[in-house]
């Protein structure tokens, strides 16, 4: 694995490349979609940009969101908790094909694998991740072979439908038994691939945050911002935002202390806390702050320990994927207030969090919900597929149930 030639050192550090090894032939299907070609070469008008141009020249970007996300009342809820102003942010419309919180990192990741000439992206991510399913799709929309590395997690519905579109976008679908073994394979399959493409893949880590997926959310951030400054919403005193992987929380925390908004960013841990933590949160604010002021001297480098970014440890449920009473409590007053479907993995344990903060008056209006799931429907003809040309490691999840509160709860729960 090398790391990709850019124009700087900085940004250099935090892009690495390549894709195989000794786990089987990967899955492929038939293609079903025409995948939409004019986002590799579409412009991006990106609130980043526009507040730190010199970015715009020295940091690859490739459009893939619909920007900005709308910000609304969350009008249904504040009824439920007797609270008001709640507004909620729809990250989960920030792609036209494929939403969430995924797309505005994999903008800035894509664009950094195209520009170093790589012909194939691998991820890594639970067996019905969401951001290995965004993966995909956004590399197909680029041209790019996406090459999916999954592990196990508990089951649910939402892992089946993930699996199956995984089929459907032709993704190469290695499976693992634990996070361990996919490490141990990595450098192979980043030979396999160099070797078949005669060019460097590129690695993109789970949940696409290290520094420069961090930088789509820093975006997010200044674009806030801007919809604060417009009268979009008033300036929300919390914003709550489920914490997993962390570049999601990073960025945004950063983004938003360099348009100097005071909030108090609130991470919902969903992940263990030897993934997400303080400290390890405010070690990637530091890097990507760095990298952006690396890149265009003009970029501010705040301290994460000034107003730093809370986490929030009390929803985890003691295993990644695990959904919990509070989580598909909070799906469910979602849904029936406002219609909004959430899931019981990132999205229900953030609003859990909300909720409970509501309800102790420990928070205090406007609050902001931030809602990084996908509500844009997959084509029927992605859950067609036949499970059987995945991996036989991961034909369990069509066979056996799923855990018992998503057999009680037949939403949309998730994965990212």
């Amino acid at each position: 694995m090398i790391l990709v030639s850019v124009k700087t050192r900085d940004f250099q550090k935090y892009i690495t490349l390549g894709a195989t090894p000794g786990c089987g032939a990967p899955a492929r299907a038939r293609p079903l979609y025409v995948w939409p070609q004019t986002m590799a070469t579409t412009p991006a008008v990106r609130t980043l940009f526009t507040r730190f141009p010199m970015l715009s020249l020295r940091l690859p970007l490739r459009a893939l969101a619909d920007l900005p996300t709308p910000v609304e009342r969350f009008a249904g809820l504040e009824d439920a908790l007797g609270a008001a102003p709640l507004y909620v942010k729809r990250d989960d419309l920030s792609g036209a094909t494929f939403g969430g919180n995924k797309v505005r990192k994999l903008e800035f990741l894509l664009g950094a694998a195209l520009a170093a000439g790589a012909r194939t992206a691998i991820t890594v991510g639970a067996a019905g991740s969401n951001h290995a399913l965004a993966t995909a799709i956004c590399c197909r929309q680029l041209g790019l072979r996406p090459a999916l590395m999954l592990y196990p997690q508990p089951n649910a519905h939402v892992v089946r439908q993930n699996l199956l579109a995984d089929l459907w976008t032709r993704a190469d679908v290695h499976a693992f038994q634990d996070y361990a073994e996919h490490r141990a394979n990595l450098r192979g399959l980043v030979a396999h691939y160099r070797e078949q493409d005669h060019a460097e893949p590129c690695v993109i880590p789970t949940g696409g945050s290290n520094p420069v997926g961090a930088a789509g959310y820093v975006n997010a951030g200044l674009e806030l911002a801007a919809q604060i400054a417009d009268g979009a919403l008033e300036r929300p005193t919390r914003i709550y935002v489920a914490l997993g992987s962390m570049g999601t929380v990073a960025g945004l925390w950063l983004g938003l202390a360099v348009a100097g908004v005071r909030t108090t960013v609130v991470g919902v841990r969903v992940t263990p806390p030897a993934i997400a933590s303080e400290e390890r949160l405010a070690e990637l604010i530091t890097q990507t702050a760095s990298m952006l002021h690396g890149l265009d001297p003009s970029f501010p480098l705040p301290d994460p320990s000034v107003d730093p970014p809370l986490v929030d440890h009390r929803f985890f449920g003691g295993e990644y994927a695990r959904f919990t009473p509070e989580s598909v409590a909070a799906v469910h007053l979602a849904h029936d207030s406002a219609g909004m479907a959430l899931d019981g993995t990132y999205t229900g344990k953030a609003l859990a969090g909300l909720i409970a903060d509501v309800k102790a008056g420990k928070a205090t209006e406007p609050l902001m919900f931030w809602n990084t799931r996908n509500s844009r429907p997959l084509p029927e003809e992605a859950l067609r597929g036949d499970y059987h040309r995945l991996p036989s490691a991961l034909w369990r999840y069509f066979e056996e149930d799923v855990q018992p509160l998503d057999r009680e709860e037949r939403t949309d729960h998730g994965a990212h």
